[in-house]
């Protein structure tokens, strides 16, 4: 697993840039949960609904053809829910208060998906070159037949007709 302190540390500096957090989590796109600083939340519910809204978000921005998906902000009388991708398999999912700056939270939310993606994809790529199988030994090289050379093709030859001189690099101009 990614290491939980590195982003769980991310998470809280986060948190301290923008005063009006109230919660961060981040999740693997499957739901679960990597770390999270989302206190009298549950984590896991807001992971699953995470991955559920995600689902949805996915769906809507290739169907109308926006591309591939970058954040979603749900609002509500009491505040925001915000969520960003982070890497190719993780989301940043941000609880904030009503009166947070949105500007600010998307440029926030933004760097630290940017910066917990990097941790998780390169965490992942480490994973994948360590379950990686090892290269077999390389078979005996048997010695190479030479190459079979093919007449070269005749030159075409290009003869004018009966009007006179080809026009391949004629010009055409207008007066204006």
């Amino acid at each position: 697993m990614v290491s939980e302190p590195e982003i769980l540390d991310e998470l809280r500096r986060l948190r301290a840039r923008v005063p009006q957090l109230t919660g961060a989590l981040t999740a693997g796109v499957d739901g679960l949960v990597l770390a999270h600083d989302t206190p009298g939340v549950e984590p896991e519910v807001v992971a699953a609904l995470t991955a559920a809204a995600l689902g949805v978000a996915v769906r809507m921005a290739d169907t109308t053809g926006q591309g591939d998906f970058r954040e979603l902000l749900v609002r509500g009388v009491y505040g925001y829910v915000a969520t960003y991708a982070a890497g190719e398999s993780a989301v940043l999912t941000l609880l904030a208060q009503d009166r947070v700056n949105v500007g600010r939270l998307h440029l926030e939310g933004r760097r630290a998906g940017a910066r917990i993606g990097e941790l998780v994809d390169a965490w992942e790529a480490q994973e994948a070159k360590a379950a990686a199988p090892a290269p077999a030994a390389a078979p005996a090289k048997t010695p190479a037949k030479a190459p079979v050379r093919t007449p070269a093709k005749p030159p075409i030859v290009r003869t004018r007709s009966a009007r006179g001189s080809a026009t391949t690099n004629a010009r055409t101009t207008t007066e204006s």
